[in-house]
């Protein structure tokens, strides 16, 4: 519900703040009055109002006086000028100044009925404005709190994406697993004009060619077997917002084809439908895959890739900027200390070392969990040696040659598990994939509990 406006009428007639006071009284507003510029003032020590109707012509401090002194202790209070008929060149000087509109003596009701709307109406978008700045600004700290980094190289990416984010130009970003690219993706949406739109994201690798079809176009009631209803598409949701297709090295060259028209024509059909729709959006892409070289073995359309890939910001791997991982190390910790209540407090040195000199297959997302876990199981206020024996730094680090691609997903699978005292979901989580695919990967390696 809408709070009262509260009024203050500053006229030095008594007879004009009796009228507009009991005028603006039934139409539902607060009404305060006060008899000259220095009342006024001493009024808005007690409080400050919504909306001021100030004469122009009041003896001692006058109207435009009163405007400016009004001005600088509350600078976006609106303010409507009384004046006569004589005096209009005066009110007119007054909305230069900073006043929102004028009345002119006498009042007509409907003039004044007409104005507080336009004010009312004027202050609830204010209001609603500020509201969406205040949500923006938590949506702009929810993602970029994980953004945290230290090292030149991802300097870089942060200056990177301050440079893209206000243009519409389509962004390819890549890097492996687990290193927030769609944090990065977020990050540009926000910082665009088209923050206050939505940001809709769609992992391409988790869906089927057929199910991708109809969640990227949507599709029309009866389109397949299971369509009771006509469905919108991504593309159709991202309207004035940013798409985000994450693992866009998945598209087959079928979907890409038909997402290079939509990008050139601006405009698609829904599956199993006839009728065209329109989506202005802006794409953001992701992958870990090499797509330079699915391009030289026909699995990835050059045209399609050169139209995604406007600009590139690649994101290093965590090994590749070990100075991070302390910093993100104590943000995660601060975190899951402040969700789990545990008066943990930070790391032993030789925590620190291990962290370090792990080699982090799963990027950031593992560091993640990896502190998570360590910060539910830790005893004490420091979290210590004991609390992450699995992360050996030999045991992730192999001589080359020495052990082959499989035996080192073998390896890390089976250290975490045990870590999790083999609870695959936990497992799962921490290894950033689902708990689907981590007893499918336990299955073909033959992994099973001691």
């Amino acid at each position: 519900m809408t709070p009262v406006m509260r009024v203050l009428v500053v006229d030095d007639e008594e007879a004009i703040q009796e009228a507009l006071a009991a005028w603006l009284g039934k139409e539902g507003y607060q009404v305060d009055t006060a008899g000259g510029g220095e009342e006024a003032l001493q009024k808005l020590e007690q409080c400050l109002y919504d909306l001021y109707l100030l004469d122009i012509k009041m003896p001692g401090m006058d109207g435009l006086e009163l405007l400016a002194r009004l001005k600088e202790r509350q600078p976006e209070a609106a303010v409507i000028m009384i004046t006569a008929h004589g005096s209009i060149q005066t009110a007119v000087e007054a909305m230069k100044k900073g006043a929102s509109d004028y009345l002119c003596k006498p009042f007509d009701p409907e003039e004044l009925s007409l104005i507080m709307e336009r004010m009312a109406a004027t202050r609830a978008l204010r209001e609603e404005n500020q509201a969406l700045r205040e949500q923006l600004q938590e949506r702009h700290e929810a993602v970029f709190e994980d953004l945290i980094a230290q090292s030149p190289a991802m300097r870089e990416v942060f200056a990177t994406i301050e440079d893209v984010a206000p243009s519409e130009a389509p962004v390819l970003i890549t890097g492996e697993t687990g290193v927030g690219k769609e944090l990065v993706a977020r990050a540009i949406h926000l910082r665009s004009g088209r923050a206050f739109g939505p940001f809709v994201a769609l992992n391409c690798g988790a869906q089927s060619e057929t199910l991708l079809e109809s969640e990227l176009f949507g599709h029309e009631r009866g389109a397949f077997t299971g369509a009771v209803k006509a469905r919108r598409g991504r593309l159709e949701m991202a309207h004035k917002g940013t798409l985000f297709l994450d693992e866009v090295g998945e598209i087959s060259p079928k979907m890409q084809i038909g997402l290079l028209r939509v990008l050139e024509e601006k405009r698609f059909q829904r599956v199993g439908g006839t009728q065209y729709h329109s989506s202005d959006f802006r794409l953001l892409s992701a992958t870990h895959r090499d797509l330079p070289r699915l391009i030289q073995e026909g699995r990835f359309r050059e045209d399609f890739f050169y139209r995604i890939n406007v600009i590139t910001i690649e994101i290093p791997p965590l090994r590749e900027r070990r100075e991070d991982i302390p910093l993100l190390a104590h943000h995660f910790l601060e975190r899951y200390a402040r969700e789990t209540g545990k008066p943990v407090e930070g790391f032993t040195r030789e925590a620190l070392r291990l962290l370090t000199a792990y080699q982090w297959p799963g990027n950031v997302r593992e560091l993640k969990n990896v502190v998570e876990r360590a910060v539910v199981i830790a005893r004490g206020k420091v979290i210590g040696a004991q609390e992450l024996t699995f992360l050996q730094p030999q045991a992730s680090a192999p001589r080359p040659g020495a052990l082959t691609l499989r035996e080192v997903e073998i390896g890390h699978i089976q250290a975490v598990l045990s870590a999790c005292q083999w609870n695959v979901s936990r497992a799962a989580r921490q290894l950033g994939i689902d708990r689907v695919t981590l007893t499918r990967k336990m299955k073909r390696y033959g992994i099973t509990r001691p």
